[in-house]
């Protein structure tokens, strides 16, 4: 490989790291309270239930 083909190489591959650390510096957090974490936890949980119910259904 040529000069210019590493040099295009190593600013491609800087450009796709640095966009990534980009993104990941960027991304926010989800601040919930425990409240709200536990409404959520409560209704995956129903959720699932529902499923295996349904599950079973059609097994049937």
């Amino acid at each position: 490989m040529s000069a210019t083909e590493w040099i295009i190489f190593v600013l491609v591959i800087g450009s796709m790291l640095g966009g990534l650390f980009w993104l990941r510096d960027s991304a926010r957090k989800l601040n919930m309270s425990s409240e709200q974490m536990e409404r959520i936890r409560k209704r995956k949980a129903e959720l699932e239930e529902e499923e295996r119910k349904q599950e079973q259904e059609e097994e049937r």
